[in-house]
């Protein structure tokens, strides 16, 4: 029973980080539009959440700041601070 659990949650792993992967290739490679860049990044948490319900925190915390990272590099927002300014 054990082995069956921990087998389950580690396929459950490997499809998240799969879906992770594939979406971070999209938003660094992709001709996107802000919007779009963002609907990918709830898509992907709501996936996770019917992965590993309740760990909502976890993605915040593991997945939520990758993303962040790359729309910071890839789109530049008006208003925002320079590089300089950085």
């Amino acid at each position: 029973m054990n082995r069956e659990i921990i087998a389950d949650e580690e396929k459950r792993m490997r499809r998240l980080r799969w879906v992770v992967d594939l979406n971070q290739a999209v938003l660094m490679q992709a001709d996107l539009t802000l919007r779009e860049a963002f609907d990918i990044i709830k898509n992907t948490k709501q996936v996770a959440l019917a992965l590993f319900p309740d760990k909502g925190d976890v993605f915040d915390l593991v997945y939520a700041p990758r993303f962040k990272r790359i729309i910071r590099d890839r789109f530049v927002i008006n208003g925002g601070l320079s590089l300089k300014e950085r």
